[in-house]
């Protein structure tokens, strides 16, 4: 192998993108065609911007695809999961379970209804909620359990469910990571009795700023429309009890999806399975080459399960520094990053149950954390079992996420992590070790950013 290129040698890398989101660089997304930009375009002239028929229009096209009765489209992935919960009756004294390891808006909402967040342990291998764990923090006030298919990796949903349904508890799928995703051949979002994701320009199915909720329960869709879509919010509810309040949302919210946005996802749903299909083939052709290599592991499912990781979102690999004498995971991206490898970096989402706002934060002014401010407990303590969301972030690294399937780059990435793993004794004399924190709280590079 050559020299590493943190010392002065030939990075591995050379691919320089067009920069464009038409479908011919490697890393720039979502694809915008004139089609997009005509659907946009549709919206705006007629002035139908705040309106809900293309909106409609679009909700009826998701759930042809998902597989799903209804479905609600929000201004963002937030409100979705807000009116998710709401759906589920999360209140005030009631109790959310939640992996650590997310982006916060997976339960900051529950604050918002009063409810307690109860933090789960992830399984190490999957980054997803760790059904081993979970029982032990179901209690009597636990009212739904939030499950996230994170970076796309389907969560054991069988183990999940089979829970839930002993402790008469709602499950809600936080899809945001995976739209699209496959769990044993069923599609992630429809195996939960609700299902929420945002569709953000950043995502894998990306339409703009908005997010969807979707579910065959037609209480918790009519309780999520009154919550915060109050112009849909009619007296011909099946939901009897709702019926009196029509016309006003209940939570004071306008969770409205922006109809351009919904315009560009009758498009981007169109295209979406089949540019899915060519992001996992290149996903899995890089893991493919790196099979074998020490100090590194795929994260990815078994797709002759009939999983898969959808759109492979935030896509991430596993480390494991003992297999390269403890070489911490900043001074191995550190390297790689030197090789041209510009989307690497150390650690996933930091910890939740670590942050202040989860904490100490009365964001409410109730005298004491809003964490804790609707029960007769202190669930903070139990936060102390939370082991391997503490410590996964030092073994965890972001990898390219690559939109198409072009060999030749692909194994210029995959020879860089060679080249770096093959190299590794190199490293360790100057290694700074990892610092206290690896990660962020709600950023991830999407992108590679290659200068000609």
């Amino acid at each position: 192998m050559s020299e590493l290129a943190l010392f002065g040698g030939k990075p591995a890398v050379t691919y320089v993108g067009t920069g464009k989101n038409d479908g011919t660089d490697m890393f720039k997304w979502p694809v915008i065609t004139k089609e997009d930009e005509e659907a946009a375009l549709s919206v705006l002239r007629v002035g139908g911007m705040s309106g809900t028929n293309v909106t409609k229009e679009f909700e009826a096209d998701f759930c042809k695809w998902v597989g799903a009765k209804y479905a609600l489209g929000t201004c963002n992935g937030t409100a979705a999961l807000h009116a998710a919960m709401f759906g589920c009756g999360v209140g005030r004294g009631d109790e959310v379970i939640c992996p650590s390891r997310t982006y916060w808006a997976s339960c900051t909402s529950a604050l918002t209804l009063g409810a307690t967040v109860v933090f789960g342990d992830i399984d190490p291998n999957t980054l997803c909620l760790d059904p081993k764990k979970l029982e032990a923090k179901i209690t009597s006030k636990t009212k739904a359990i939030i499950v996230v298919h994170y970076l796309g990796y389907p969560a054991d949903m069988d183990e999940i469910m089979a829970i839930a349904k002993k402790h008469n508890v709602k499950v809600i799928e936080d899809v945001s990571h995976a739209q699209g995703g496959l769990y044993k051949g069923r599609k992630l979002g429809t195996i939960g009795d609700v299902a929420a994701m945002s569709l953000m320009a950043g995502k894998s199915l990306a339409i703009g700023e908005a997010g969807i909720l979707h579910t065959d329960d037609i209480e918790i869709y009519e309780r999520a429309i009154a919550f915060g879509t109050y112009e849909r919010f009619s007296k011909d509810f099946q939901t009897e009890y709702l019926r009196p309040l029509a016309g006003l949302p209940l939570g004071g919210y306008k969770h409205r999806m922006h109809q351009i946005s919904a315009a560009v996802g009758r498009v981007q749903l169109k295209y979406y399975d089949e540019r899915c299909a060519t992001i996992r083939k290149a996903m899995n052709y890089f893991w493919d080459l790196l099979e074998g290599v020490p100090g590194i592991r795929a994260h990815r499912v078994d797709e002759s399960t009939g999983s898969n990781m959808a759109g492979w979102y935030a896509a991430h690999g596993l480390y494991v520094p003992e297999e390269l004498e403890g070489l911490s995971v900043t001074r191995f991206c550190e390297a790689l990053r030197a090789e041209g490898v510009d989307a690497v970096s150390a650690g996933c989402n930091l910890p939740l149950h670590t942050h202040p706002l989860f904490q100490v934060a009365d964001v409410y002014n109730d005298g004491k954390p809003t964490r804790i401010a609707f029960t007769d407990k202190d669930v903070r303590e139990m936060d102390n079992d939370l082991d391997v969301c503490e410590d996964i972030g030092a073994r965890t690294y972001s990898i390219p996420w690559f939109k198409n399937y072009e060999p030749e780059v692909i194994e210029q990435y995959a020879n860089a992590f060679k080249k770096v793993c093959a190299n590794y004794k190199e490293l360790l004399a100057d290694d700074p070790g990892n610092p206290a924190q690896l990660g962020g709280w709600h950023f991830f590079q999407h992108t590679a950013k290659k200068k000609a």
